[in-house]
């Protein structure tokens, strides 16, 4: 068959055209800093995976380390970027759930229903959240996560009492502050389970009828 025309508008690509390389985008500003972050969240979902270098992290990536820290001055602050992450996203549906919730019973089963779900879709962050990636990186992030499960404590607290004060129980801050405990203490319980059972265990197993027998 006889090579079809050229098209008027087209025109034959020069040699120098065909053996150009194609120019690789650079990222747009900040991009890469969500790129390392998310590449870092990957390699923490592997099970069994051992402590993360920036040399792994480099190669993953096809960068040099010097890139790496071109937007982040060390691995801890890649680390305090995935805790920013948990924080920012478990914080702001904590608000929607506290707004849109009259119950305080509903607010606390709906917030360990969303930690659960939220580990479970990300198992990478779980693994940062029960402190399993952290055991060798600098102390302050260990401490970070410590603070979080206090502010999702304080938050369950705070449903849980206004629920004893509608129950009219003569103790609600007392009440509140034992049930909002054992829920956090179950929470972390269950990331842990998840994490290291190599995210075989769903931490969602059962998690209604746990809920109910708490609350």
């Amino acid at each position: 068959m006889p090579d079809a025309p050229l098209d008027s508008t087209d025109e034959p690509l020069s040699t120098a055209d065909a053996a150009a390389p194609v120019a690789r985008k650079r990222p747009k500003p900040g991009e890469r800093r969500v790129q390392i972050l998310e590449a870092l969240a990957t390699m923490l979902e592997q099970p069994g995976a051992e402590r993360i270098t920036t040399a792994a992290l480099a190669a993953r990536l096809e960068v040099s380390e010097a890139a790496l820290y071109r937007h982040f001055a060390s691995k801890a602050q890649m680390f305090e970027g995935l805790i920013e992450f948990i924080e920012q996203s478990v914080f702001s549906l904590i608000n929607q759930i506290t707004e849109r919730e009259q119950g305080g019973d509903a607010q606390a089963a709906k917030t360990v229903a969303m930690l659960i779900q939220f580990a479970e879709r990300n198992p990478g962050m779980t693994r940062v959240m029960v402190g399993d990636a952290l055991v060798y990186e600098n102390e302050r992030l260990q401490q970070r996560m410590n603070l979080f499960f206090d502010k999702i404590e304080s938050s369950l607290k705070q449903s849980l009492r206004t629920a004893g004060e509608v129950d009219a129980s003569a103790t609600p801050s007392a009440d509140a502050q034992v049930r909002a405990s054992l829920l956090t203490a179950f929470v972390v319980g269950r990331l842990q389970r998840f994490a290291r059972s190599g995210f075989k265990r769903a931490p969602s197993e059962h998690l209604e009828a746990s809920l109910a027998r708490m609350l």
